[in-house]
């Protein structure tokens, strides 16, 4: 594609999330000015409390028609991961109805495509991001393993996974040393077997979200980027430019503002006439400090209870749950009790109750992430709801970025054009 003669110089990006920092440190690295605008929650985000997991075996959009027609065996109520809650149904039920029509063939079709083009990138892109950071032990790329506790579970379960495309990661049935080990996680007293995993390999972890975000953050300001300690509250169009005013009252504006503020771009990108289904999906974790996961095992899915256990430098984290509301509903505690449940059930070397969290991914119902420009605002880009693959994208997402500034063209299937 060509150039555009004058590319956009001065950067303003909306968000320090994950994504976000990714991506103004790639525009940093291409000689632009950038400035992050970012209120420093970063405990909270979906950035920090997610399973540190590097999925791109996920080249399948979620909006599928398998997902629906096994959603009621995944209701929380029936024991799964799924939530849907009654106060949130004026926000999931609207959403379910565009995941729908999503998951028809003919979409899910081009939504892998389009998703598994991308995934490809994913892992080399991560690759030269950390050797960017000079933080190479960030990425440990060793894979992942699921874990089925009944002889039916794993020959259904290890069915499923031959009869599903998982782009350029593979897997393979444990050895005998592998499935002792993972038996050894769990405690002896415990009736729980494990009776088949596979490995995946492909795949891998990063080392500690919380290091990931403090090292980007400080690669960014060591590089002459300015960081900015407010969110943004409002977009406002003005003729074919757009402008942001910040919670510290100012209002500003650049070459090219990048939204790539999670949820809280719904509304920016609204302001700017756009229509945006995105819905708050949140995940709940605990996290002990006190355990004695072996060091360097890579994560476990147990996949009977779509749980994810990851060991961080910073502790072991049991990530788990779907849970469709409307953002800022109060947390559900039965989560957090559910997840000490599963822990305890298992047995599994985790001290303490552990620390709760709750999160939210920013997802919209083709499963797809939205990045482009927007065609009547000179000025106007964006990059979020990337929904489980957050972390799994944010590296190429910056790549991506970076190329749309340079020539003015994002990629047609993540346009937010398509949900008018």
């Amino acid at each position: 594609m060509m150039a555009f003669m004058t590319a956009p110089q001065n950067i303003l990006v909306l968000g320090g999330g994950v994504v976000g920092l990714n991506l103004a440190l790639q525009l940093l690295k291409e000689g632009k000015s950038v400035t992050l605008c970012d209120d420093g929650n970063a405990p909270v985000s979906a950035s920090y409390g997610n399973a540190g997991h590097i999925a791109i075996e996920q080249v399948e959009p979620l909006a599928s028609l398998a997902t629906v027609r096994s959603a009621w065996r995944r209701l929380f109520i029936r024991g799964g991961a799924l939530s849907l809650p009654p106060q949130g149904i004026g926000a999931w039920l609207p959403f379910s109805l565009r995941l729908l029509a999503a998951a028809a063939p003919r979409p899910f079709k081009s939504g892998k495509v389009a998703l598994s083009e991308v995934i490809a990138k994913a892992m080399p892109a991560w690759q030269r991001r950390v050797a960017d950071l000079e933080a190479t032990d960030l990425l440990r790329e060793d894979g992942h393993f699921v874990v089925w506790e009944t002889p039916e579970s794993a020959a259904k379960g290890l069915r499923s996974w031959r009869a599903t495309d998982t782009g350029t990661a593979s897997f393979r049935e444990v050895t005998e040393a592998e499935k002792l080990q993972l038996s050894s996680l769990i405690h002896r007293n415990s009736t729980v077997k494990v009776h088949g995993a596979i490995r995946f390999e492909g795949t891998a972890q990063i080392a500690d979200t919380k290091r990931l975000l403090e090292t980007l953050q400080q690669r960014f300001i060591e590089r002459g980027g300015k960081l900015i300690k407010a969110r943004a509250d409002k977009l406002s169009i003005t003729g074919d430019g757009a402008a942001v005013l910040l919670s510290d009252g100012d209002w500003r504006t650049a070459d090219a503002i990048i939204v790539s503020a999670g949820m809280g771009s719904k509304d920016l990108m609204e302001q700017a006439g756009l229509k945006v289904p995105m819905i708050s999906e949140r995940g709940y974790h605990i996290q002990s400090h006190d355990h004695q996961w072996p060091q360097g095992l890579p994560p476990v899915v147990f996949e009977d209870r779509s749980m994810i256990v990851t060991g961080f430098e910073s502790g072991l984290r049991a990530a788990s749950f779907v849970e469709f509301t409307r953002a800022g509903t109060a947390p559900d505690p039965r989560k957090w009790a559910r997840l000490r449940k599963h822990v305890g059930e298992l047995g599994l070397p985790f001290g303490g109750q552990g620390q709760e969290w709750i999160g939210t991914r920013p997802t919209l119902p083709d499963y797809l992430p939205a990045i482009g420009r927007v065609a009547s605002v000179k000025n106007l880009y964006y990059a979020f709801g990337h929904q489980h693959l957050g972390l799994t994208l944010a590296a190429i997402t910056g790549e991506i970025v970076a190329d749309m500034i340079r020539s003015g063209e994002g990629p047609k299937p993540f346009d937010l054009a398509r949900f008018n």
